[in-house]
């Protein structure tokens, strides 16, 4: 008898079975294989200190980041390209590829970056699933380290000029959109009617994108104009994910947004209150006031800062 798979990873919302890219990538591959994964979502039941998401733990191993799990799974037998050629195969690294430089730095920037879709729905979504009081803690260094991700992979220096590279990181994903819309072209799957590891990795990216409510959607206006894109992320979603979703009616997701609204009301009331706690500290005379280097942080930099001034 095989040893279970079991998955952890972020769960979902907005009709999506995660709103984590790299958690629906493994999520997707191991539909598409038909991989039995046993899948555990964290909650606030949590006890974990880090958000490296998705990991996947057998009786004997312990595995972490997609491409790796995605390989493991293989290795099991569990193999979604075992029909492509070798320029398929190649194909594929070469789009994965492309995806990681052009489309995932602006996902990453939708997500944890720009402050009105970090503070409204990025962060009291994620801070839900994270126990007191790294609720209040890690989704800041979540922030922090997307915006590293993205200054590494655009080749920039780890300094806090994102903000410079804004502009060219949305042309680059609005560009690499338009490509993948051109090769998808009129199929349902990226080589022909099979799904694929392809197949996974697109629907992992652009399926948070197309789906998740932010109050800024650049991208995903642009998005929503490839209609074969959306078109390929819903079939993907009705094919191998409805049972599992269970379907959210329009009354059961208004309930949703409307709990997001007061969990995200009740999260800015403690940000603004361990705010207000360190600038009362940094104010008495037990602690007399540093002078503190003048840097150009995002908002979500700026309350990860100051929440790690008051760990121990």
């Amino acid at each position: 008898m095989a040893a279970p798979l079991e998955l952890s990873c972020w769960g979902g919302g907005w009709g999506l079975p995660s709103v984590h890219s790299e958690s629906l990538v493994v999520m997707a591959y191991a539909k598409f294989s038909g991989a039995p994964l046993k899948v555990n979502f964290i909650d606030n039941t949590w006890r974990g200190s880090r958000g490296d998401v998705p990991v996947l733990t057998t009786e004997d191993n312990t595995v972490s980041q997609p491409a790796k799990i995605l390989n493991f799974l293989r290795k099991q037998k569990y193999n979604a390209d075992y029909e492509l050629s070798a320029k398929q195969g190649a194909d594929t690294l070469a789009y994965i590829a492309l995806l990681e430089e052009k489309l995932l730095p602006a996902v990453l920037h939708t997500f944890w970056v720009e402050s009105d879709n970090y503070f409204t729905v990025t962060k009291p979504w994620f801070a839900s699933r994270i126990p007191f009081p790294l609720s209040l803690i890690l989704p800041g260094r979540m922030s922090r380290g997307a915006l590293n991700r993205i200054l590494l992979t655009k080749g920039e220096p780890p300094l806090y000029r994102v903000q410079e590279v804004e502009a060219q990181i949305y042309r680059d994903a609005k560009e690499c959109l338009n490509l993948l819309s051109n090769r998808l072209g009129t199929s349902q799957f990226f080589f022909g009617d099979t799904p694929s590891t392809l197949d996974a990795y697109v629907f992992g990216f652009l399926a948070p994108l197309y789906k998740v409510r932010f109050p800024k959607v650049q991208l995903q206006e642009h998005l929503k104009q490839l209609s074969n894109l959306c078109r390929f992320c819903d079939d993907i979603l009705n094919s191998y994910f409805r049972l599992s979703l269970g379907g959210i009616s329009p009354a059961g997701q208004e309930t949703v947004d409307a709990n997001l609204q007061k969990l995200t009301q009740l999260v800015n009331k403690e940000s603004n209150l361990i705010e207000k706690m360190d600038d009362n500290l940094r104010q008495s005379p037990q602690l007399p006031p540093r002078k503190l280097p003048t840097l150009k942080l995002t908002p979500a930099e700026e309350e990860s800062n100051s929440l790690q001034r008051l760990s121990p």
